[in-house]
């Protein structure tokens, strides 16, 4: 049986490897439960009006949290360690006089308590971890207490760190956005203006050349056909797949379903192997996945055939997208100048720790391959 150290070192790592704040205080609640040997244990984040942001429980089935309703308030000892930065202890947490009321009928029954405030790196009080009915003893010990506050010193740096990472994703969010955007105003603005402009030499050349005026007419019909497209594209950027509650492969797959829907093409998806791969570098193989489907979908041609492999192997990813259509030369000056995004799925796969390969010739089709090692 390990030692408290060690069974408080392997806590630590396990925690360390997750970077959202949710996942981060489950891992902390059940890891502090394990580390005192409580049968219950809670951790409660204060939402700074008398409630908690979040109340995140282990040692409880689904039905009966479920059945508990509304989350407690900060009242009698959950209160207290939201407002001292003193452990509290009791052998009888129904005997202390600041217990005073939130029991549902479906509560179990709790004796022994152990409460430990988490405190972030300015002192502020960031949550408290909430421990009953020590098992295999009437009450928690000197020991169980020492242990859980040095786990709380830990637990406070793994949520600054997770909320941090949080917010980097979301600026990561907004930089897309924009970049979206970008491409929005260069693409589509530029066809709607020359839809307009078409559109008006059409009108005008109606009653003087009626044959000119139709091709004029074909122009508006296909300018409209492409910025429709390119608002469909834009759209799909906008709403991608929740990766962080499905995973890599199923949310790629749905938006390869997106995709041949709307562009009423044959996509064909290969997923092999399942091994975990870390959220960082889903978020960037997925970008890659959505670049590369794009440019197959607007340059390859109509009639060309896309396949799309992904490989998720202890170790290692490989994501390969790949048509048999019109090709390019990608060593030519012109190629980045093409919107293609080929810089921007290099510099992601740089980020991602990974490689890049683009292999393509005028005719030849082009396939896009990304590997990533330890991802």
């Amino acid at each position: 049986m390990p030692s408290a150290t060690e069974a408080l070192s392997d806590a630590v790592l396990a925690i360390a490897a997750e970077h959202a704040v949710e996942p981060v205080l489950q891992k902390l609640v059940d890891a502090a439960r394990e580390l005192a040997n409580a049968k219950y244990a809670a951790i409660g984040v204060p939402d700074g009006d008398g409630g908690f942001a979040r109340f995140i429980t282990s040692g409880m089935s689904d039905r009966l949290i479920a059945s508990l309703g509304e989350l407690p308030r900060q009242h009698g000892l959950l209160g207290a360690m939201l407002e001292s930065d003193v452990p509290q202890r009791t052998k009888d947490i129904r005997r202390d006089p600041r217990f005073r009321g939130w029991w549902p009928a479906a509560h179990p029954s709790m004796s022994s308590f152990l409460g430990v405030p988490i405190r972030s790196r300015g002192g502020v009080i960031a949550g408290a971890f909430y421990l009953t009915d020590k098992e295999g003893a009437d009450e928690f010990s000197d020991a169980d207490q020492a242990l859980i506050e040095t786990f709380a010193a830990h637990a406070a740096l793994a949520l600054d760190n997770a909320r941090l990472h949080e917010r980097s994703r979301e600026l990561s969010i907004v930089e897309e956005r924009n970049r979206l955007a970008r491409e929005l105003h260069d693409a589509v603005t530029q066809k709607l203006f020359g839809l307009m402009l078409a559109a008006e030499s059409g009108a005008a050349l109606i009653d003087r050349d009626a044959q000119r005026a139709g091709v004029q007419l074909e122009l508006v019909r296909e300018l409209a056909r492409e910025a429709m497209e390119e608002l469909r594209s834009v759209i799909v950027h906008l709403r991608p797949a929740a990766l962080e509650a499905q995973g890599l492969a199923v949310a790629l797959g749905k938006h390869v379903d997106v995709l041949a829907r709307t562009h009423k093409r044959d996509i064909a998806l290969a997923i092999e192997g399942g091994a975990p791969v870390a959220a960082a570098v889903e978020g960037d193989a997925f970008r890659i996945a959505q670049e590369a489907l794009h440019n197959a979908l607007r340059h390859a041609g109509a009639t060309a055939q896309i396949a799309v492999t992904l490989r998720c192997e202890p170790g290692r990813l490989e994501l390969t997208v790949a048509d048999d259509g019109s090709g390019f030369d990608p060593g030519a000056p012109a190629a980045r100048a093409r919107s293609l995004g080929l810089t921007t799925m290099a510099e992601r796969a740089r980020a991602a720790g990974g490689t890049l390969q683009i292999a393509s010739a005028p005719g030849a089709g082009t396939t896009v391959r990304l590997e990533v090692v330890d991802p």
